[in-house]
């Protein structure tokens, strides 16, 4: 948590050939220019390795960031709007295609990316690059959280924790605020948008956005996770002398918030259900809204133990387990003890141990692992309270359930504004443009060598191998 997103690449546009203004002469000359940026940092990021990509992400935001306003220049200019109270007058000539290559289509071919696709007009181009910020935004969130998550080195104090979560709350509701600019300026004329941008996957992303913003501001709060992580951690010992406490007063709060959260995951979930979309992105959207309903009912347990109700609170466990789809009963008896389940379960936490500390694609279970540790932990304890002190009768999770209590929000998605292009630059624009446009081209959207470039030769050594036709025998 949150969703780990791959970020597109795409190939190469020229505006200059495109489009023309008798107004600002060198404004498609500039969108080329900041275009072409964008295009060689989402290249580049691609082909960082995982572990170097988390450092790579405020360059790739700040590329999309300084684009976006030469193409609301160009976007207005077609519709005769002011930019910064001046006329921009842009007229399209032609359209040659630009290809992105989609991140959340299914592969028709296994281990293999998914086709390009090509775009029908410059507001597809638009949605593509701020779905790319959006999706940058959610990944600088992951970048933020996973120091909370390393159990090999000593834990985050209070302050780091809450910086962290803080940090990660403010790039994921950004991160929603774009997507629901998308969400009200999406026309219906568009014919046939990529799945990648069409308005119900967008509008899915806002609430997978919101979903886990309202998750953090649970987290920041509830020791539980932290003291399950330290029980991991050679490095912590704070929990062998200070049991997790929290507020009773939170506790209902919390609990409605994780209820709110699910209800966002299961509205992004049934937004993308009927469309053809990565079955990894759905998986995540049902898991979020199951561990978030297990995270509500956990805390309503937590709030029955701290009320004496200790038959009540291990039945909210036992609620929660189900919603996590753990095995209980006899399933659970074959598989406890030594056998075989308990080595795959502890070599699946091991795995994604090592995935937190390389930095790769961890937490695409959506935190359903996380949590049943939780609440396997409190169970224990409880269990064992109840079954040499107070002995009271577990109650039914089903009648727990039904009268579990609605949803309650903590945030509100506030206007994006985009960066509009102030005067100065817009001016700049005025001259006529000094040089052509070089942005063109036929090469992929992500070829890794320059056409021309013998097989094996090392790159820019090319002028030292023959040209000449080989001969065939």
């Amino acid at each position: 948590m949150p969703y780990p997103f791959v970020l597109p690449t795409t190939s190469s546009f020229s505006f200059s050939t495109n489009f023309t203004s008798d107004s600002h002469p060198s404004l498609p000359l500039s969108a080329s220019t900041y275009r072409g940026v964008v295009r060689s940092t989402l290249k580049a990021h691609k082909r960082l390795p995982p572990s170097s990509q988390q450092a790579n992400l405020n360059s790739v935001a700040s590329s999309l960031t300084e684009y976006i306003p030469y193409l609301l220049a160009l976007i207005a200019g077609l519709s005769h709007n002011p930019v910064s109270k001046h006329e921009v007058r842009v007229t399209i000539k032609s359209w040659q295609a630009i290809e992105w290559r989609p991140t959340l289509s299914p592969n028709p071919v296994p281990g293999h990316e998914p086709p390009r696709v090509k775009i029908n007009n410059i507001s597809q181009e638009l949605s593509f690059i701020l779905t790319t910020l959006a999706n940058t935004r959610a990944n600088l969130a992951r970048a933020a959280l996973q120091p909370l998550y390393i159990t090999s080195s000593a834990p985050p104090t209070v302050e780091q924790r809450t910086s962290a979560i803080q940090t990660a709350t403010r790039h994921l509701l950004d991160a929603a605020s774009i997507y629901d600019y998308l969400a009200n300026n999406a026309t219906e004329s568009d014919p046939s948008p990529p799945v990648d941008i069409s308005p119900q996957t967008i509008r899915a992303q806002r609430a997978l956005a919101l979903a886990e913003a309202t998750l953090l501001a649970v987290l920041k709060d509830d020791p539980y996770p932290a003291a399950a992580a330290a029980d991991r951690n050679t490095h912590d010992t704070e929990w062998m002398y200070k049991a997790p406490d929290i507020p009773k007063v939170r506790v209902l709060l919390f609990a409605r918030l994780c209820l709110a959260a699910a209800e966002h995951a299961h509205q992004a979930y049934s937004l993308c259900s009927g469309q053809r979309i990565s079955s990894d992105f759905i998986t995540y959207l049902d898991d979020l809204r199951r561990t978030a309903r297990a995270k509500a009912c956990r805390l309503f347990g937590v709030d029955a133990e701290m009320s004496g109700k200790t038959g009540e609170a291990i039945g909210w466990l036992q609620a929660a387990l189900g919603e996590l789809g753990v095995e209980r009963g006899k399933d659970a008896k074959k598989s406890s003890g030594l056998g075989l389940g308990k080595l795959k379960r502890e070599w699946s936490e091991k795995r994604e141990d090592k995935k937190v500390e390389r930095g790769g694609t961890w937490g695409t279970d959506a935190g359903r692992l996380e949590e049943t540790r939780v609440v396997e932990m409190l169970e224990k304890k409880w269990v064992k309270q109840n079954d040499t002190m107070f002995t009271q009768p577990i109650t039914p999770p089903a009648k727990l359930l039904a009268e579990m209590p609605s949803g309650r929000e903590i945030h509100r998605i506030t206007p994006w504004e985009p960066p509009i292009l102030d005067s100065a630059s817009l001016e700049a624009t005025r001259a006529p443009p000094e040089r052509t446009d070089e942005a063109g081209g036929d090469f992929s959207s992500d070829d890794e060598t320059l056409a021309g470039t013998p097989v094996g030769a090392f790159p820019g050594t090319q002028g030292e191998y023959r040209t000449a036709t080989p001969n065939y025998y």
